[in-house]
């Protein structure tokens, strides 16, 4: 009788520790207007899925959103937009950073007329 109310206090136990070892995920969705193409989705898909906590990435060129799935306790919303402005496109109310932009090949920059660096107007 002891042995079985030991397997089952012992069993309880570990379903307690399991339970309280799961993080929080959560997924959000970021506009990032500056996708043009595939290339512009393989690049974020690989650059977000480096970032700690990030478990999902699909980016929708044509929607132009990205879709992210991470954890709360690694990673925010935030990280994850600067993340895709220092790989050169604009996420949400996130510029892209120049730099990155400038290096980013010719099918992945926005089209002319509508690249306003510097704060200066479009030509």
């Amino acid at each position: 009788m002891k042995a079985i109310k030991l397997t089952l206090l012992s069993l309880v136990g570990l379903v307690t520790v399991s339970f309280a070892q799961q993080k929080a995920v959560q997924k959000v969705i970021i506009k990032t207007p500056t996708v043009q193409c595939e290339m512009c989705k393989e690049k974020i898909e690989k650059y977000l899925t480096r970032e700690p906590g990030v478990s999902a990435v699909k980016v929708d060129f044509k929607k132009k959103t990205t879709a992210v799935t991470f954890l709360t306790d690694r990673n925010n919303i935030e990280q994850l937009k600067t993340a895709i402005a220092n790989a050169g496109y604009d996420a949400d109310d996130v510029t892209a950073d120049e730099a990155a932009y400038n290096k980013l090949p010719k099918c992945c920059k926005k089209p002319a007329g509508t690249i306003n660096t510097n704060n200066k107007e479009p030509q």
